[in-house]
C-alpha cells in the first residue's frame, strides 16, 4: 500500500505537469502548430556549441575514472567548486573559495538540502506569493511548515510589510526568488536592502538565525540592462541556490550549486551539513561528467535575446487584445490577470481555444495566469488570433 504520506502530494500534483501532459494529447489530436502550450518553463534555446565540445574534449582528454567516478568530496570536484567560486568573485566582487560551494543536482535538489542543512522539523519557512509550486513540498519534505506571505499584486516586489508581521522565533528561513517565477519580476536593490534590514532586526529581537535561501536559476536571463543583486552583499545569512538549466538550457543534466558565505552564522558546521545533506537525501554528489562541463563552460550562455524577442512580442500581443499582465523584467514568463474572477476556470477557457496556461492559483496567487515564453516565436505569433478570441468570447462579443 502506498505510504499515507505520500497522498496530499498525490492528490496535488503539479498543475504544471498536468496541463504540459495536456498539450500532449491536444498536439496529437488538432496537430502540434495548432496548439499554444506555455505551460512549462522548458528552454526552448538550445545549449551553446561549447557544451557539446566540451562534453567530447572532457571523453576524450580526462581520465575516466574521474570523470565517472564518486567525487572524494560529496561538495563536488574541488577544482570545479574553485572555478565556480572565482567566476562569482569577479562578478560580484565577492570572495569566495571552493570551501564555500556544494555542488548540486540542480536547484531542486540545492534547495533540498539548504532546508534541510537550515531548518529543523516544526520551524518555519516564509515565501512571497506568487512562488514556484513546489516550494511547499521541499519544507514539508523535511517537517517544515511554508507560509504565503501576500502577493503585491500592484508591483510584484515581495510584500515586506506583510513578512515583517509573519515573522516569529519558529521562522528560520525566507525563500526569495528573482528573476521571479512565475512573474518575471527582478527584486530591486532596495528592496533586497530592506528585507535584510528587517531580518536582521529580528534576529536581535529573537535571538534567532533567520536565513535567505536565494533560489537564483533565472540569474541571467535579465532583460533591458536591468540589475539582478547578489544577495549575499546585503545579508550574511544568505544561501544562493544557483543552476544551469536555464542559463545553458541543460534543465535534464541537473547540475547547480549552493553558496553557502563565509560570514554566515555558523558556518563550519552549516557547510559539513550541508555535504552530509546532500550524501543522505540520496544525490551523494552533482553528476561528475556534467560538473566538469560546466566549469569548462563557466563564461557561456544561450541566447537569451530569442527569450527577449518572445517576452516583447507575447506582452504587447496580449495587452492589444485586452489582457492584463505585470511587465517582466526577467526569467521567461508573463504573470496575466484573469479577465475572470476564477482562475481556473478561465485555464478551462482558453483550453477550448488550444491555450494551455497555468492557474496562479497554483503560485499561491489565484486571479492570475502564469505563461511561460519559452516556445517558438512562431507559435506566440500564431496564438495572438487565439487570445483575442477567447477574450471575444468572455466579452461576450
Amino acid at each position: 500500500m502506498t505510504a499515507k504520506s505520500m497522498m496530499p502530494y498525490v492528490e496535488g500534483n503539479s498543475a504544471i505537469r498536468a496541463m504540459f501532459e495536456e498539450g500532449a494529447r491536444l498536439a496529437a489530436e488538432y496537430g502540434k502548430e495548432n496548439v499554444y502550450d506555455f505551460s512549462l518553463g522548458n528552454p526552448s534555446v538550445p545549449a551553446p556549441d561549447a557544451v557539446n565540445e566540451a562534453i567530447r574534449e572532457i571523453l576524450d582528454e580526462e581520465d575516466p575514472l574521474l570523470v565517472h567516478g564518486y567525487n572524494q568530496s560529496n561538495s563536488g570536484y574541488e577544482d570545479v567548486r574553485t572555478i565556480v567560486a572565482e567566476h562569482l568573485n569577479k562578478l560580484h566582487g565577492t570572495s569566495f573559495t571552493a570551501g564555500n560551494i556544494v555542488m548540486t543536482v540542480g536547484a531542486a535538489s540545492g534547495l533540498n538540502v539548504a532546508i534541510k542543512t537550515l531548518v529543523d522539523p516544526g520551524e518555519e519557512i516564509l515565501a512571497f506569493a506568487p512562488y514556484f509550486v513546489e516550494y511547499g513540498n521541499y519544507a514539508a519534505n523535511h517537517g517544515a511548515s511554508l507560509r504565503a506571505v501576500p502577493a503585491d499584486t500592484v508591483t510584484f516586489q515581495p510584500n515586506l510589510e506583510a513578512m515583517e508581521e509573519m515573522i516569529s522565533e519558529k521562522t528560520r528561513a525566507v525563500i526569495i526568488n528573482s528573476p521571479n517565477n512565475p512573474t518575471g519580476v527582478v527584486y530591486s536593490k532596495d528592496t533586497i536592502q530592506k528585507l535584510a534590514k528587517i531580518l536582521e532586526e529580528k534576529q536581535e529581537e529573537f535571538g534567532t538565525d533567520i536565513y535567505i535561501i536565494s533560489d537564483e536559476p533565472y540569474r541571467e536571463l535579465a532583460y533591458d540592462g536591468v540589475e539582478v543583486p547578489y544577495v549575499t552583499n546585503f545579508y550574511d545569512n544568505t544561501v544562493v541556490g544557483y543552476s544551469w538549466s536555464k542559463s545553458l538550457s541543460l534543465p535534464g543534466e541537473r547540475i547547480g550549486y549552493l553558496v553557502f558565505p563565509s560570514e554566515m552564522a555558523d558556518f563550519e558546521n552549516a557547510i559539513q551539513a550541508a555535504n552530509i545533506a546532500n550524501r543522505v537525501l540520496g544525490y551523494v554528489n552533482a553528476p561528475s561528467l556534467i560538473q566538469r562541463v560546466a566549469a569548462r563552460c563557466i563564461d557561456c550562455k544561450a541566447d537569451v535575446d530569442v527569450y527577449d524577442n518572445n517576452r516583447k512580442t507575447l506582452y504587447n500581443g496580449l495587452v492589444d487584445a485586452g489582457y492584463e499582465c505585470a511587465y517582466p523584467e526577467g526569467a521567461f514568463y508573463l504573470f496575466v490577470k484573469s479577465p475572470i474572477d476564477d482562475d481556473v476556470e478561465f485555464c478551462a477557457m482558453a483550453k477550448k481555444h488550444n491555450i494551455l496556461v497555468v492557474p496562479g492559483k497554483s503560485f499561491a496567487c489565484p486571479g492570475f495566469v502564469r505563461m511561460a515564453y519559452c516556445v517558438s516565436h512562431d507559435t506566440i505569433v500564431r496564438s495572438i488570433p487565439a487570445f483575442k478570441a477567447l477574450m471575444d468570447e468572455i466579452k461576450g462579443e
